[in-house]
């Protein structure tokens, strides 16, 4: 399973969400999970089962054809992990 985390140009704040992810799932012992970052020009070529992006840009991820979610803060831990768990319960990642 790959998660890919979008960002509107640089890198910066895609990388810190990444790194956001990973503690998520290691806090929820989820396991073969690859997650990367990127802008979202090269977005459009990677496929990945989930893509994470801020509300600003999070229509843009949704003909991509993985599950996207949409945040409202990029440093907002609480909602990071309670969409993150949001979209892998629905998708069988746990339960």
């Amino acid at each position: 399973m790959k998660i890919l985390v979008c960002c509107g140009s640089g890198l910066g704040s895609s990388f810190m969400m990444e790194i956001n992810i990973k503690k998520v799932l290691k806090e929820l012992n989820v396991t073969n999970v690859d997650v990367d970052h990127s802008d979202l020009g090269s977005a459009k070529g990677t496929k990945a089962d989930v893509y994470v992006g801020t509300r600003d840009i999070a229509s843009q991820l949704t003909s991509l054809g993985g599950e996207v979610i949409s945040l409202n803060s990029m440093i907002d831990l609480n909602e990071l992990k309670s969409k993150l768990v949001e979209t892998l319960t629905k998708m069988a990642i746990i339960k």
